[in-house]
C-alpha cells in the first residue's frame, strides 16, 4: 500500500512538470452557486473531524492515522463578447473571443499524531504559473476536551452573509498594511449552549520569511449564543491603521423562512474617531420540496468605501475588493430541475454604487466528473459594477457569453 501511494506521488510530480502557454488564469465568481445555497459539487479535500459525537466515535477517528487526499482539476473557457451593449452597436464595435484555460492539483495531507494532536497540509500547484505554492497549513491541539487550539496558515470567517459579508470582520483589511493570506492562532472554548472564539491573526507573508511586526497583527474575540429559537454571535475586531470594528448577529427562522440580520458599528481610533455604522437584513426561503431556492438581502454600508480581502475559491483568485458605500441588495434564484445532467438554473442580482449586476446562467453535469456553466453576465448604470465589468482577460465587456466547463475529481487514501 505504501509503495502504490509513493508511485502515484510521483506520478503527480511528473504530471505538474509540464507547463503550458498563452493560457489564461481564469478569474470567474460561480462560488456563490453552492455557498449561498449549498449546492453539492464534487468533494476535494478531506472532511473535518465530527466533533460532537459518542466518546467511542471520537476516539475511533482520533487515534493516530494519516490520510493524504489528491485533488485534479481542469477548467476551459469561452467568453465572446463586445465592447457596448447590443443595442448600441454602430457598426464601430469591437468584438473579441477570450479564451481561458488552467489546471490545478493539490495534495492534502490529514495527520492525527495522537488524541490531542492534528497537522493539516495542502500543497497546491496549477498553471498557468509554475512551482509548487503551500495552501493550508495549520495544528489542532485539544486541552482536555476543554480549550481547542488552531495555529497557522488558513482562513476563517465570521458573519452570515453569503453576498456582502460586512461583519466578517476578519476579512477587512488596514490601510498601508499586508493583505495576502491569513496566519491565525484561535483558542475555541465551549460554553454551555455556545462557545467564546479568541485569536491573533497576520496577513504579513510568513511562509516568504517575514516576521510580522506588532502593528500587523490584529487581535478578536467573538462569543455565540445558540438557542432553539436564534443563534446571536457577538465579536471585536481590532488592528492598528484600522477601525475597530464590533458586530452582532442574529439568525432565525419564521414559519419557513430562515431569516437573518447583521449590525456592525466601527470606530476609526487610528484617525479621527470617526464611528461607521452598518447593518443588513436578509432571507431563505425554499418552495416546490426545496427545487425552488430564493435569497435576498438588504445591507447599509455607513462606514464609506472600505476594502476587504477576497480569498481564492474554486473559480475567483484571491483579490482585494471594496465594499460600497450606501444601499446595496442581491436576490439570488436557484431553480433544481430533475432531469439529464441535473441542470441548475440561476439568476443572481447585484446592485450597488448607482449599478448593476445580473448573471442569469444554468449548471449541468452531464458526465461524472464534469460540470459545465453557460451565464450571460451584464452590468448597467455607470457605477461599480459596470466599471468593474470585464472578460476572463481584462477586457471592459458590459454584456458578454460565458461557456465554463471544469473536470476534476480526487482521491483519499489513508494509512492507520
Amino acid at each position: 500500500m505504501k509503495k502504490n501511494l509513493f508511485l502515484f506521488l510521483i506520478i503527480i510530480f511528473s504530471f505538474n512538470s509540464v507547463t503550458a502557454q498563452e493560457m489564461d488564469l481564469l478569474d470567474i465568481d460561480f462560488d456563490f452557486l453552492d455557498s449561498i445555497f449549498d449546492d453539492p459539487v464534487v468533494e476535494t479535500h478531506v472532511q473535518e473531524e465530527p466533533e460532537q459525537e459518542t466518546p467511542s466515535v471520537i476516539q475511533s477517528l482520533r487515534r493516530r492515522r494519516l490520510d493524504l487526499n489528491f485533488s485534479y482539476e481542469f477548467q476551459g473557457a469561452a467568453n465572446p463578447g463586445w465592447n457596448v451593449y447590443p443595442w448600441e452597436f454602430d457598426g464601430n464595435e469591437k468584438f473579441s473571443w477570450a479564451l481561458g484555460a488552467g489546471m490545478k492539483s493539490n495534495i492534502g495531507i490529514n495527520a492525527q499524531l495522537s488524541d490531542a494532536l492534528r497537522v493539516r497540509s495542502v500543497i497546491n500547484y496549477g498553471i498557468p504559473g509554475s512551482g509548487l505554492t503551500l495552501g493550508e497549513f495549520f495544528f489542532d491541539y485539544n486541552f482536555n476536551e476543554a480549550v481547542y487550539l488552531r495555529a497557522g496558515k488558513f482562513s476563517q470567517s465570521w458573519g452570515i452573509s453569503p453576498n456582502f459579508g460586512f461583519a466578517n470582520l476578519l476579512k477587512r483589511l488596514p490601510v498601508d498594511g499586508p493583505s495576502g493570506t491569513s496566519y491565525i492562532i484561535k483558542f475555541d472554548i465551549p460554553v454551555d449552549v455556545g462557545g467564546i472564539q479568541l485569536l491573533a491573526m497576520t496577513r504579513a507573508n510568513i511562509a516568504g520569511g517575514k516576521i510580522p511586526y506588532r502593528n500587523e497583527i490584529g487581535f478578536g474575540g467573538k462569543y455565540n449564543l445558540a438557542l432553539r429559537w436564534a443563534d446571536f454571535n457577538l465579536g471585536l475586531y481590532y488592528q492598528n491603521k484600522m477601525a475597530t470594528r464590533g458586530f452582532l448577529s442574529i439568525k432565525t427562522t419564521l414559519g419557513e423562512t430562515e431569516v437573518y440580520n447583521e449590525w456592525l458599528l466601527g470606530v476609526n481610533t487610528h484617525t479621527d474617531n470617526s464611528v461607521g455604522f452598518s447593518f443588513n437584513l436578509g432571507f431563505f426561503r425554499s418552495f416546490l420540496n426545496n427545487r425552488l431556492e430564493v435569497n435576498g438581502e438588504i445591507f447599509y454600508n455607513g462606514e464609506g468605501s472600505t476594502n476587504y480581502y477576497q480569498t481564492e475559491t474554486e473559480f475567483y483568485k484571491e483579490d482585494v475588493s471594496p465594499f460600497l458605500s450606501g444601499f446595496n441588495a442581491a436576490l439570488n434564484v436557484l431553480y433544481r430541475y430533475n432531469g439529464w445532467g441535473n441542470p441548475r438554473f440561476f439568476t443572481r442580482f447585484l446592485y450597488g454604487d448607482e449599478s448593476v449586476s445580473l448573471i442569469p446562467g444554468m449548471r449541468i453535469t452531464p458526465f461524472p466528473n464534469t460540470e459545465v456553466y453557460l451565464a450571460l453576465p451584464m452590468a448597467f448604470g455607470n457605477g461599480h459594477y459596470y466599471k468593474t465589468s470585464e472578460n476572463i482577460k481584462g477586457e471592459h465587456r458590459p454584456v458578454s457569453l460565458l461557456l465554463y466547463v471544469t473536470f476534476r475529481g480526487s482521491f483519499l487514501a489513508s494509512l492507520n
